[in-house]
């Protein structure tokens, strides 16, 4: 059974209020968005260029850990030329006809988001890609020899693709973005400027050494950070006057099992399961989800991004092998 993390970078789907709260932290224009500076500089290039063009931007493909601002970025550039968003996941998109309702409901310069897109079946794949380059939609009507094909024309759109896995991408979809980038890890300032930016919408106060200790514990991500600020929040409502300090915010992280590098119960089983089993011998993925009981793709996905970058966890061609820093961390004496 999938037990809910505090850590989780994925959205919590079941929660209709959190999706909301979520929404009105998300930035609308680069000026409010923190970080990804090489992003938004090459963005905003792009961007003025084809508003001077007043044509749409090219197609954006965003990829990078979960949790780290695609669906908020792809809501900046359409409110940056402008333009409508159309949101939708590769996911949902079934079948051929599913597609071609959506496009054919698009006008000129809208914006098609596309999360998960690696997600999407190769049928649908192959529609996209006439849509994409020639902004033209190939449909068959009709069935057996009487069926026929009919070409439509298409508005002048963008669409922005997201992805945690650019290798799952087939090539001829991930060749016709025109503009591809990865969105990377944040620093701690910045991520400690996106919990004080969230306090002020929230209407919660905080004091700045209480949201620079909450990230070091929100791994580098935004998701992370907001959703602890929040449990946070509750925890400061009920047990106090709702002022989040140093000393409220390490009580509330203490009973979520957070620790001072934001791993919770979860990665932390993870790695003394590692250890204890196999020392610090190479284990192999899907022996890793035998002993936490995790599927594979999500501890690539949501435990292995973050013990990569910090050093806890690293490849090697024979599996992972987790690091003498790690071993210090669970306390464990390191020995090869």
């Amino acid at each position: 059974m999938a037990i809910e993390r505090i850590t989780d970078v994925s959205m919590h789907q079941d929660d209709v209020v959190e999706q909301q709260i979520e929404v009105t932290l998300r930035p609308k224009l680069f000026e409010d968005y923190i970080g990804q500076e090489r992003l938004k500089s090459n963005l905003k290039l792009a961007i003025d260029a084809a508003k001077k063009r007043s044509e749409p931007i090219d197609h954006v493909l965003l990829y990078g850990p979960p949790g780290l601002g695609k669906t908020t970025m792809a809501t900046v550039i359409a409110n940056e030329m402008g333009a409508n968003i159309r949101i939708t996941a590769g996911s949902a998109i079934e079948r051929a006809g599913d597609l071609a309702s959506i496009l054919t409901n698009l006008t000129d310069g809208d914006v098609l988001f596309i999360d998960e897109i690696h997600r999407l079946g190769r049928a649908v794949e192959e529609v996209l890609y006439s849509a994409m380059e020639d902004f033209k939609l190939d449909i068959m009507i009709g069935k057996g020899p009487a069926a026929r094909s009919v070409r439509l024309d298409l508005p002048k759109f963008t669409v922005i693709g997201a992805t945690t896995r650019t290798g799952a991408l087939a090539a001829p979809l991930r060749d016709r973005f025109g503009i591809i980038h990865r969105l990377e890890f944040y620093s701690h300032s910045e991520i400690s400027r996106i919990i004080e930016r969230a306090s002020n919408i929230l209407e919660s106060k905080i004091e700045k050494d209480a949201a620079d200790m909450l990230s070091t514990r929100a791994r580098l991500t935004p998701r992370i950070a907001n959703r602890l600020l929040k449990r946070v929040r509750d925890y400061a409502d009920v047990n106090g006057d709702g002022l989040i300090d140093v000393p409220t915010a390490t009580a509330a992280l203490k009973l979520l099992e957070v620790d001072e590098l934001g791993l919770d119960p979860g990665d932390r089983n993870l790695i003394i399961s590692i250890i204890d089993n196999y020392g610090s011998n190479p284990v192999g993925l899907s022996t890793i989800s035998a002993l936490t009981g995790d599927e594979t793709a999500t501890i690539e996905d949501f435990y292995e991004p973050y013990l990569l970058q910090i050093g806890f966890i690293e490849r090697t061609p024979r599996g992972r092998r987790v690091t003498p820093r790690a071993y210090a961390h669970v306390n464990r004496e390191y020995s090869l």
